[in-house]
C-alpha cells in the first residue's frame, strides 16, 4: 500500500527504509529485519546501507551475538526534518476548536 509519505517523496527502496525506521524511531533493527520491515530485498538494502551510513541517517546502536542493530540517527538535523514532516503527513493534528 503507498502511503502519502511514499506518494510525496517517491516509491524507492531508500524511502521505503526511512518510513520503516522512523515509524519504528524508538526501536533498533538488524539489517535483515530492516529489510522484510522496508519490503525490499536484502541486496537491494546493501546498495543504499553505505549511503545511510555515510549521511548518518542511521546509527549502529549494538550488537547481539552476529547481529548488529542500527536506529535512525535522531541526533541528525536532516532526520530530525524529515520525521517532522513525516508526522505532519501521517499523524494529521486535532484541530481544538474554541
Amino acid at each position: 500500500m503507498e502511503t502519502l509519505f511514499k506518494k510525496a517523496l517517491g516509491d524507492t527502496p531508500k524511502i521505503r527504509v526511512l518510513e520503516f525506521l522512523i515509524e519504528g524511531r524508538e526501536l533498533d533493527y538488524a539489517i535483515s529485519d530492516i529489510a522484510e520491515g522496508a519490503e525490499i530485498g536484502r541486496t537491494t538494502l546493501f546498495r543504499i546501507w553505505q549511503d545511510l551510513i555515510k549521511n548518518q541517517i542511521i546509527t549502529h546502536t549494538r550488537q547481539i551475538g552476529n547481529a548488529k542493530l542500527y536506529k535512525l540517527n535522531i541526533n541528525n538535523t536532516f532526520v530530525k526534518k524529515l520525521v517532522e514532516i513525516f508526522d505532519e503527513i501521517i499523524i494529521p493534528k486535532k484541530k481544538i476548536i474554541i
